[in-house]
């Protein structure tokens, strides 16, 4: 493929201190309504650079670092649940930025923003989920770790390893997995990439914060009391969009049509040449889907299930 030949840099990062806790965040900030981004599992802020820049001056974006990934410490009180990272991220909207905000998540960050448009809608315009970690989702082999790693002991084992590689390898290994095609990885997002894991390696709890959170997004899926996921997503009543690639080898697209139906007021688009993170991959394709959403055209962005 033909790579474009510049890149807009990725904003630099900003502590923020709230009531009990420090998180770091990104910020494009050329006006517009606020957008909070919430990165998935092993992620960080930098996965939504790309995307922030293409709806600047629509969106006010605050690229998030959950806590105990990018740049933001763990939380004080262990929870790595995603209702534990949901009550981070409506701490840095109720403390800071102050009025309701559009929601972006991908991966984890959308059973993330389930949590929180579920639990607080009134701090919620829309929400967008793109390949989000939903219950029902079957096992591929890109993702049968997931299970394996939230095993105690087995977990911390296995995660010990695989940080022995090098920096390199390992952001390249993230890329293909989540990539349709890992040539539309830019030089220079790559070199970000390996700048920050090199950088997180020199900290003590990164196993432990990707472990935690696995067990965490894991146990919600088999929750059945009357804050289950799909039960928070039945409370949703703001527009909201799911973006699948058709490519994802670890998020099965055709579950969208699933979580689709408990959801109030739902789009869903299916992108025929993308991964898992479509909003680093095709961040045009999913900015242009974002605005059909909000200026009401989004019939034609919509995939029937049969094709999905």
């Amino acid at each position: 493929m033909t790579q474009a030949t510049e890149v807009r840099p990725a904003p630099p990062r900003e502590e923020i201190w709230l009531t009990d806790r420090m998180v770091s965040v990104r910020r494009v900030a050329e006006g517009g309504t606020p957008a909070v981004m919430i990165h998935g599992l092993g992620g960080s802020s930098l996965n939504w650079t790309d995307l922030a820049w293409d709806l600047a001056g629509r969106l006010d974006t605050w690229a998030v670092d959950l806590p105990g990934f990018g740049a933001s410490p763990p939380p004080r009180d262990g929870d790595y649940t995603p209702e534990g990272h949901a009550r981070a991220v409506l701490d840095l909207i109720t403390s800071r930025i102050g009025r309701p905000v559009h929601l972006l998540g991908n991966s984890m960050g959308g059973a993330i923003a389930v949590q929180l448009a579920g639990r607080a809608p009134g701090w919620v315009k829309s929400v967008t989920m793109i390949s989000p970690a939903l219950p029902g989702g079957r096992l591929t082999r890109s993702n049968m770790h997931l299970p394996v790693l939230a095993v105690p002991g087995v977990g911390e084992r296995v995660l010990r390893r695989y940080l022995q590689a090098s920096p390199e390898f390992r952001a390249k290994a993230t890329i293909d997995v989540c990539f349709a095609d890992p040539g539309r990885m830019h030089p220079e997002r790559m070199a970000e990439a390996v700048a920050e894991v090199t950088r997180r390696d020199s900290l003590p709890y990164v196993g432990d914060a990707f472990v935690q959170s696995t067990r965490g997004l894991m146990a919600s899926f088999l929750e059945r009391g009357p804050d289950r996921p799909t039960e928070l997503m039945k409370r949703i009543h703001r527009p909201t969009l799911l973006i699948y690639g058709r490519k994802d080898q670890l998020v099965d697209p055709v579950g969208g049509y699933r979580a689709a139906s408990y959801l109030p007021d739902a789009r869903v688009v299916v992108l025929p040449d993308s991964g898992h993170v479509a909003q680093m991959e095709h961040p045009e394709l999913v900015a242009e889907a974002w605005r059909d959403l909000i200026g009401g055209r989004h019939a034609t962005a919509v995939v029937p299930a049969g094709q999905a």
